[in-house]
């Protein structure tokens, strides 16, 4: 099918690629144009600004992979050019209150917006990516075919009403904080524990054959820490992208305590003004290996 896409970061890049090879066609547009021109370079057309983007799809079928501060002001942008009946579809990391609001103003105008909480970072492209949908039912089996080439094999269901896939996405990255501080900890255990000269690498490989903790992401951790055994260049400060945050406000305000997310944020946060130690700076490789992030982020 035919599909818009605006904002080729890290990702989007690689769900158009995907998306070209299922036959897809693509219609890309970006604020910087090297990735741009990669796109097209991958078989993609181009559109230089929203009124072209538009005008080359029939029906406007827009996928939104922006950051969560701008999904709203883009919308806005692009909405009254479309025809009533437009779908477009936010697959970024935006807080699904913000979700809720912005799919009522687009709904006003006769239009639809679909949250796809997305999952898979740089590995996606040849992995699948894991989606979690929300937003008006029939506008979802409309762009099924799309989610299908992105998606990993199961890897992708409908849960509901307008930001619920926004709310599963948001609760996924809650957990990975946790999993990725226990991870880190473990690790830092074994670095700097009473068995001196453990090898790290090889504790993770054994644990990755059989053991209850195993995951992919303790296998980016043995090959980051096969890399770099000694984590150097890492300063150890870690950046947080704001679901985790969210997360808390919402369980804060359900009153449901959350220990071990709230402790794992809080490292991030001490991290950022100079808290850094082994496991602050295995946490900063670990999100290089599985999201291409920088590993001394500016922060």
């Amino acid at each position: 099918m035919k599909i818009g896409f605006s904002g080729l970061g890290k990702m989007g890049s690689q769900m158009v690629v995907r998306l070209l090879r299922d036959d897809h066609e693509v219609i890309v547009m970006n604020r910087s144009p090297g990735p741009a021109q990669k796109a097209v370079l991958e078989g993609a057309r181009l559109a230089s600004n929203p009124q072209e983007l538009v005008n080359a799809l029939d029906p406007v079928i827009v996928w939104l992979m922006l950051p969560d501060i701008i999904v709203a002001e883009h919308l806005k942008k692009i909405l009254p050019l479309a025809p009533k009946g437009s779908i477009f579809i936010d697959g970024g990391n935006s807080d699904f209150r913000n979700t809720q609001v912005l799919s009522k103003f687009v709904h006003s105008s006769g239009n639809f917006l679909i949250d796809v909480g997305t999952s898979g970072g740089i590995l996606g492209l040849e992995n699948g990516f894991s989606m979690m949908v929300g937003g008006d039912h029939k506008a979802v089996k409309q762009i099924k075919p799309v989610l299908n080439s992105l998606a990993a094999p199961q890897g992708w269901d409908y849960f509901g009403e307008s930001g619920s896939g926004h709310y599963v996405k948001m609760v996924h990255n809650a957990i990975e904080y946790g999993m990725m501080e226990s991870y880190a900890e473990g690790y830092r255990m074994l670095e700097e524990g009473p068995f001196k000269k453990l090898n790290l690498p090889t504790a993770g490989r054994v644990w990755q054959n059989g053991s209850i903790i195993q995951s992919l992401l303790n296998q980016l951790t043995v090959e980051a820490l096969t890399e770099n055994p000694n984590l150097e260049g890492i300063e150890g400060r870690v950046a947080e992208s704001g679901e985790a945050r969210w997360t808390i406000e919402t369980a804060k305000e359900l009153g449901i305590p959350l220990p071990a997310i709230e402790a794992a944020f809080d490292v991030r946060l001490k991290s950022q003004i100079g808290d850094v130690n082994f496991s602050t700076k295995l946490l900063a490789a670990m999100r290089n290996k599985f999201g291409g992030h920088s590993s001394n982020p500016e922060l």
